[in-house]
């Protein structure tokens, strides 16, 4: 280090980049009065070398840079800002500052674990060889998401990964994904957050909780050291890269779950990471005495439209998706993007736009969460929503509702089971822009919904009252596990019709990890802070899990078979029919329990299909269904009847009970039937 020198440098790229004749570091700033660079050795709590930036030299608009020669391939880095002292500043000289553009930090590679030295930038200089991956570019009709958290997928002991908790761990688990037939993993955030910063103690265990989510980001181009077996030796990033890569060689994208909205700053008591310190009324909304407006529930909202920061966004998103290659992002509680600095909301918000017609972009999937915590609601009005496709809440809320609680017509589902055209029509968008769901990682797991009423989140610390007390869930009788098998038959039942549903739906389809397996969570609707086996998925499973595990893989293979029930476009009058107890005689009144629809195969846009004959009950007695005349076929076979028990409820053959047009079929109460036509 006593060999550094110095030049100007240049004020971008942001971030620290290599020219060929030294690092040049860029960061922005707006009111700093003063700039230093500090510079760390890979270990060691104290810099090795400080280096002040001159204005006259080193300062460029707003941007702050210096070129550095002489450093070694890896260092460690941050910077040292001050500033004005006026309402809204937060400038704290004495604190060292991550860089917003950093690809590592460090001091996070052990989980759960607060380094005392604090984290720091990390600089690699790198070379990963992609060899030739390829982007599976799952045609959205057809993809089927899979949200999952990399830690609580494979820590538990019965994982049997010989990394759990970890990208490599998660890349061992790689061909059950393949089998279960999903198209995209949708990861929980893997950015860089600090998991020891949640203040809440488990009332049952008197232990600290921990952040295990990880919505609380701190380096939005940092992938988590501690999620890499390799992260003692800062492998982070090419352990990821070899996730992706193997993900890819299975034809099985990733999608990111980012955290634009709000920053792990927390806050006005927050720990101060980087943009509070760098230049507050830049980075964050502030009012006019300087307080942090609060649109995302955690404290502060990230200012997403001010120039500057929308380019960082861009920066980043094109950063993960030119050196990362994932294959596109879920941008969590999105709506907030669309508000301004005064938290208005705006009607053409510029970051969506930049966003949506990016060209680097333009290939990867976008998902908008489309609601903030606000009450800000954007569900089938999210803008620019051609580019967009959206997690649909009213999907969720229907068919659970439909299933398990009531207060919902045959015609409310049917319009969701056919890809919600009342959303999505108009706007000039598809089935594919609704991401159809049940259950994601905030709320009742699938098994839940039917063994719970009402929460059970005391382990928490806030005294149950966290999460959502609107669940629309139902516990069937008895509250929690039971071994009465009169409920645990309902349960099942039940569970089988909310994963039929949701993979007999137009849209593009996502089930949340363990729900295949029947995973519970014991009622706790927001286990955010529970790194224990309540998230960890138990592959140790019992025969009742495991037939529902083959259940949820033969619906996969189903839809995949059927391009009838992935329609690039909404389905025009001549490709559907109605049924009700009798052919083409439908019942849409407020009372009716029931309904059928048949797709026309030989009318779809894309590949001819068999015709498909799908029964949806309610009813607590059993129906009668006359069976209508295919478009094409004399026959038709038998695919599914949820309200036969498992392992008879389902044959992948399609054909080993055949019926006949006008022939009456009998359905049991509650449940769903699905007829092919047959030559």
């Amino acid at each position: 280090m006593n060999l550094l020198s110095i030049g100007r440098g240049r004020a971008i790229p942001l971030g620290a980049s290599w020219t060929g004749e030294g690092i040049n570091f860029a960061v922005i700033s707006k009111h700093a009065t003063s700039v230093s660079l500090l510079v760390y050795s890979l270990s060691g709590p104290h810099s090795v070398a400080t280096l002040k930036l001159d204005p006259t030299v080193h300062l460029t608009g707003d941007h702050w840079h210096i070129l550095v020669k002489g450093l070694p391939p890896e260092f460690r880095y941050a910077w040292q800002v001050d500033g004005p002292a006026r309402p809204g500043h937060a400038f704290t000289p004495e604190i060292p500052l991550l860089d917003p553009s950093a690809t590592a930090i460090t001091g996070g590679e052990v989980w759960g674990v607060s380094c005392p030295e604090g984290r720091l930038s990390l600089f690699q200089r790198r070379n990963y060889q992609w060899q030739e991956d390829r982007h599976p570019a799952v045609a959205p009709e057809d993809s089927i998401l899979y949200e999952l958290h990399v830690r609580s997928y494979t820590q538990h002991p019965s994982s049997g990964v010989d990394h759990p908790g970890t990208f490599l761990g998660l890349m061992e688990k790689g061909l059950y994904l393949k089998s279960l037939g999903i198209t995209a993993l949708e990861l929980l955030p893997i950015h860089e957050f600090d998991e020891t910063d949640c203040p809440f103690v488990n009332p049952h265990t008197g232990q600290k909780n921990l952040n295990l989510w990880g919505y609380n980001t701190i380096g939005f181009a940092a992938v988590k050291a501690s999620y890499a077996a390799t992260a003692k030796d800062h492998g982070q990033m090419n352990e990821f890269r070899d996730l992706v890569a193997g993900m890819h060689g299975l034809g099985i994208e990733v999608i990111l779950d980012v955290v634009f909205n709000h920053t792990g700053e927390g806050g006005t008591n927050g720990r101060t990471w980087s943009f509070r310190g760098l230049d507050n009324p830049l980075f964050y909304m502030l009012d006019s005495q300087g307080r942090y407006l609060n649109f995302s529930g955690c404290g502060n909202t990230i200012n997403c439209n001010q120039p500057v920061v929308r380019e960082l966004i861009i920066d980043c998103l094109r950063f993960w998706i030119l050196d990362m290659h994932v294959d596109g992002f879920r941008f969590d509680l999105a709506s907030v993007l669309g508000r301004d600095r005064f938290g208005k909301v705006m009607a053409d918000p510029p970051v969506v736009e930049m966003i949506a017609e990016d060209g680097v972009l333009a290939g990867s999937k976008l998902i908008a969460e489309p609601w903030d915590a606000e009450g800000l609601y954007q569900v089938g009005n999210f803008p620019f929503g051609r580019r967009w496709s959206e997690w649909n809440g009213q999907y969720r809320d229907t068919v659970r509702r439909f299933w398990l609680t009531g207060g919902i017509t045959v015609g409310e589902l049917a319009t969701r089971v056919c890809g919600s055209a009342d959303l999505y029509e108009l706007a000039g968008r598809t089935p594919a822009h609704s991401v159809n769901f049940i259950t994601c990682h905030d709320g009742f797991t699938l098994w839940d919904l039917v063994s719970y009423s009402r929460k059970h989140n005391s382990a928490n610390g806030e005294g149950n009252r966290d999460g959502t007390d609107q669940n629309y869930s139902n516990n069937c009788g008895f509250e929690g596990p039971t071994q009465d098998p009169e409920i645990m038959r309902l349960r099942l039942k039940r569970v089988r019709n909310l994963m039929a549903t949701l993979l007999l739906s137009q849209g593009m389809p996502m089930i949340l990890s363990g729900d295949e397996m029947l995973r519970t969570q014991h009622g706790n609707n927001n286990a955010w802070c529970q790194d224990n086996e309540m998230n960890w998925l138990n592959w140790s499973i019992s025969k009742d899990q495991m037939q529902f595990q083959r259940f949820t893989r033969e619906l996969i293979a189903f839809r995949k078979r059927h391009s009838a029930l992935r329609r690039r476009e909404f389905l025009a009058p001549q490709e559907v029919a109605w049924h009700g107890h009798l052919s083409l005689l439908p019942d849409f009144s407020q009372s009716s329990k029931h309904i059928a629809l048949q797709f026309f195969g030989q009318s779809t846009r894309r590949e001819p299909d068999q015709d498909l004959y799908i029964a949806f009950s309610r009813a607590t007695e059993e129906t009668w269904w006359e069976l209508p005349t295919p478009s094409r076929g004399t026959h038709w076979g038998r695919f599914l009847d949820t309200t036969i028990e498992a392992p008879f409820e389902i044959d992948p053959t399609e054909s080993t009970d055949l019926f006949r047009p006008g022939q009456s079929y009998r359905l049991g109460p509650e449940g769903i039937l699905v007829l092919v036509s047959k030559e």
